[in-house]
């Protein structure tokens, strides 16, 4: 059985101490010209602190147009590297991986914040959105190399990939939104074709010591689960990233699809051959006893979002408390003040349902 404070060793010989990830949470904290803020540097480091043993920033930008949401923390200029150098080196202070989450929203980036149309792989009229071009598409695969390059002179242990959540690259990736007949449209292979491109020049640029990881969603904006264990099969075997992040919305619900409900969503991921690669997963992982669940099922590590905002030291409180049960929500504010979060912070967690009293 693999306890929650065990440590990993990724195959290029970097180690996590623990089995704790901290999700990459929006948060609107830092500036509008994506600079860290004070804010977003506190809310961060105290997760270090708490005793993440990896811990992931907030989805972070490559390109302008693809910023996601306000007060969105950015990688896509050199004037960024400041607050990142800053930020990475006080997570590593306390012993834990720093990792940059690099992002673009694509036809979920909205209007307001980009003063333009947002783009996508295809038109979608939904969104107001406009198909790039090959050219386009070229300059968005150099741009996430080149926020990985910044993230790396920054002093980050590595990145992760978003290739997540209805963002660009699942745009790409989605037979439904993807409409291109170029190389990057129609088959599979060609709508994988830009992720892969990205894993693959930031691999060549950052050499192997840098972790890389890709962060996948099976289901909504038409995905398809088989597909996407495709895409996870091919980039264990084929392209050389350092972990998989799936992210399932649910870590304990069964697939959407009819034809797949053999086993539980977990499963189908559990069940990949990952060789040297390690896999976590996300999705409603609250308590100690999940975590350990998930462990059991064959995840490597797991990753924390809702509970992470309950408790800054949750990893702490769960190897202290196998049976660690997070605060009752709703919460109120005082309490989510007194775990790092800013006014602004606050004001995006209204947006869930029952979380803040």
């Amino acid at each position: 059985m693999l306890h929650p404070s065990s440590e990993i060793t990724f195959k290029n010989g970097v180690t996590m101490p623990n089995r704790f990830m901290l999700a990459p949470l929006t948060n609107s904290q830092s500036y509008d010209d994506g600079k860290l803020s004070e804010d977003e540097y506190r809310w961060l480091t105290m997760r270090a602190e708490g005793g993440f043993g990896l811990t992931m920033t907030c989805a972070s930008h490559v390109q302008f147009v693809g910023k996601g949401f306000p007060g969105q923390l950015g990688i896509y200029d050199d004037t960024h590297i400041e607050g990142h150098t800053r930020l990475a080196a006080a997570i590593k202070a306390n012993n834990s991986l720093a990792i940059l989450q690099l992002h673009h929203g694509g036809m979920r980036s909205p209007e307001e914040q980009i003063k333009q149309h947002p783009v996508s792989v295809s038109d979608v009229s939904k969104h107001n959105a406009r198909g790039l071009s090959l050219h386009e598409v070229q300059q968005l695969r150099d741009d996430f190399i080149a926020a990985a390059v910044r993230g790396q002179k920054s002093g980050y242990d590595g990145v992760e990939v978003h290739g997540a959540h209805g963002y660009i690259l699942t745009q790409f990736l989605s037979a439904e939104i993807n409409k291109r007949s170029d190389q990057y449209g129609g088959s599979l292979s060609n709508r994988a074709r830009l992720l892969f491109e990205i894993v693959d020049g930031i691999r060549e640029a950052c050499g192997i010591n840098f972790l890389l990881g890709v962060r996948l969603s099976p289901e909504r904006f038409g995905m398809q689960l088989n597909e996407v264990k495709d895409v996870c099969e091919q980039l264990i075997n084929q392209h050389n990233i350092d972990f998989l992040d799936i992210s399932l919305w649910d870590v304990f619900k069964q697939p959407e699809d009819a034809a797949f409900r053999n086993k539980s969503l977990l499963q189908h991921f559990t069940d990949i051959d990952y060789k040297d690669v390690k896999l976590t997963v996300a999705g409603k992982i609250n308590s100690g006893s999940d975590v350990q669940t998930v462990l059991d099922a064959g995840a490597d590590f797991v990753t924390i979002g809702r509970s992470a905002i309950l408790h800054h030291n949750f990893p702490k409180l769960v190897i202290a408390n196998p049976d660690f049960k997070p605060t009752p929500l709703p919460v109120s504010e005082a309490h989510l003040k007194k775990e790092g979060l800013s006014k602004k912070f606050l004001t995006y967690m209204k947006n869930w349902d029952g979380f803040v009293a």
